[in-house]
């Protein structure tokens, strides 16, 4: 008998040994298993055209975003100029949002001294956008300096027609961004949704569209999604951010994106929606991935 207790005990500390070897060596496995779970990209619905813009994004460079972004399921990057598409086109990215013409924020279309400098920016630019295969050029109202909204108005009108037609031959967008002026641009001229609307119409082309920015206009009109369903056939972009800040769009902050998301995906809108969000979180490309998350309805 005691020949064969000594051989089950010493088999009892084998099979107990391998097991511990077995275990040890599977945790890394797992551990490696698991953060690849939780890094891994989330299958995007298809409804929204996810873009975001650069210089949010401004400690990586162009290359490192593109890469970044890809994983992630975005298909674009916002402005950016003519120097880093072929970057954008290498990684099989949109310009989603050119720029590269405009003067600055206050100095727009809305004022006459700055008309010849924009003329002849956006004559250069809007081939160069259509050559590229992209649609939309980023342009701006300028700031009032006392300024009536009718003064302001007219001002863009006689500027804009003077390079609408060569936009409607190139299939080129000139996309006015809306800006807060309560805020972060004192005194900017096209600060509501009514005002970009007035200026669409007025200019009647197919060509000028509004960038309509939800952070800027929850600061300055709010009603963000009956705005939104009643002007969307001026709208051909749209801009994100968490109000108040300018950062991630999440608890922290006042908007519920997935209800705007969803009323932008039922007026039909088939452009881009890109984050504009200031990242504070460490990991930003985590908090860049959860935007884009939370915005695919």
């Amino acid at each position: 008998m005691a020949p064969s207790n000594k051989r089950r005990t010493t088999l009892k500390g084998l099979l107990a040994g391998t097991a511990a070897l077995t275990t040890a060596g599977m945790l890394p496995s797992l551990a490696a298993c698991a953060q690849d779970k939780a890094t891994a990209a989330v299958p995007l619905k298809g409804n929204v055209n996810h873009s975001v813009c650069r210089w949010c994004f401004n400690d990586l460079s162009v290359e490192e975003l593109c890469v970044e972004a890809k994983k992630i399921g975005i298909k674009g990057i916002d402005l950016v100029g003519p120097k880093d598409w072929p970057v954008l086109k290498k990684h099989g990215l949109e310009s989603t949002m050119c720029n590269g013409a405009e003067i600055n924020l206050e100095d727009g279309w809305n004022d006459k001294q700055f008309h010849a400098q924009l003329i002849k920016n956006y004559s250069d630019m809007i081939p160069q956008v259509a050559k590229a295969g992209y649609k939309n050029l980023i342009c701006f109202s300028g700031n009032k300096r006392g300024k009536s909204d009718e003064t302001g108005w007219n001002n863009c009108v006689e500027g804009l027609k003077k390079i609408m037609p060569l936009a409607e031959k190139h299939k080129v967008t000139l996309v006015m961004e809306l800006l807060n002026s309560k805020v972060d641009h004192k005194d900017y001229q096209a600060d509501t949704t009514a005002w970009g609307v007035e200026l669409a119409k007025r200019l009647g082309s197919e060509n000028f569209k509004l960038l309509y920015d939800i952070y800027h206009m929850q600061i300055d009109e709010g009603d963000v999604i009956r705005t939104i369903r009643n002007n969307h056939p001026y709208i051909a972009h749209y801009h994100t951010a968490g109000v108040p800040g300018r950062h991630e769009i999440d608890e922290t902050q006042e908007l519920y994106y997935p209800a705007i998301m969803k009323a932008i995906v039922e007026t039909g809108f088939k452009g881009y929606v890109a984050q504009e969000f200031i990242p504070v979180q460490p990991d930003k490309i985590a908090s860049l991935k959860e935007a884009v998350q939370l915005c695919d309805v």
